[in-house]
């Protein structure tokens, strides 16, 4: 909902994670209908890792981090606790697709699929 991120926004602006030019930019565009990353890129990331990882991986890796960052649990397109949504939203792949997956894999595994369903479901936040 726009008004949550206008909020998000100002918590983050009154909060100091935000300047002023970088608060009025996310504004306009959340007005304007544009979703907005409200993660501030880490310039001494890629200095953890090493350094014979070459830009591919660099890349991937960064790609990667931010798929799991953006990641929450939908609250439109829930059954239980909105996991299998919030990887629709994330990765692209269709809600059943993602139930049936935790559906097969808490079969084959004897619940352990299950379990790791209940994880997502406590540590992901909501959206």
């Amino acid at each position: 909902m726009i008004s949550d991120e206008i909020r998000r926004l100002h918590e983050l602006h009154q909060a100091g994670a935000l300047s002023d030019a970088e608060f009025e930019q996310a504004k306009a565009k959340v007005l304007a209908g544009e979703r907005v990353n409200l993660h501030k890129d880490r310039s001494n990331h890629s200095s953890n890792h090493s350094s014979s990882a070459g830009p591919d991986f660099q890349a991937g890796f960064n790609s990667f981090e931010a798929q799991v960052r953006a990641l929450r649990r939908s609250r439109r397109e829930r059954w239980l606790g909105g996991v299998c949504g919030g990887l629709n939203g994330v990765l692209g792949l269709e809600t059943w697709v993602w139930r049936l997956v935790f559906l097969l894999f808490a079969l084959v595994t004897s619940g352990f699929g299950a379990v790791v369903y209940l994880l997502m479901w406590i540590f992901v936040p909501e959206e």
